[in-house]
């Protein structure tokens, strides 16, 4: 399979993962790229600490860490996303923590599709790359 989805530690987030899948595909073609093989693991904030201090040299915690294995525009990598932040970021943005998981599992892709967010254009950049995934969601997948 293509796309899969995976815990370590944490329990499944309520996704819709064919429908999710389908919607990560699309986004991927928008950019010209196809997916080959995504592995999406969730895992709390100690395990992407961990993640982070390992192989990135970073002592902090963040929502996401993407692991970049593509080839050409074969989209390949692996996405680690903290629900614990996951959670704490959709209460400090008010907006629902499927809505954040969603702009978080995208946000992955985005990455995978060469979009980068270190500096504050980059980042308004991805920002507006997300809203526009965003928008391709049918309502359903965000209730």
């Amino acid at each position: 399979m293509p796309i899969s989805y995976q815990t370590d530690g944490v329990r499944m987030p309520d996704i819709r993962r064919k429908d999710t899948s389908e919607w990560i595909k699309s986004v991927a073609k928008e950019y010209g790229k196809a997916i080959d093989e995504i592995a999406y693991i969730f895992c709390s904030d100690e395990k992407i600490l961990e993640i982070n201090q390992h192989y990135l040299q970073h002592d902090y915690y963040t929502d996401i860490i993407t692991f970049d294995y593509s080839e050409s525009n074969r989209l390949s990598g692996d996405i680690f996303i903290s629900l614990d932040t996951v959670r704490s970021n959709a209460a400090a943005f008010g907006t629902n923590i499927r809505q954040e998981l969603h702009r978080v599992l995208i946000h992955g892709i985005l990455h995978l599709c060469g979009l980068k967010d270190k500096t504050t254009a980059e980042r308004a950049r991805m920002e507006q790359a997300e809203n526009e995934a965003l928008a391709l969601i049918s309502t359903r997948l965000l209730r």
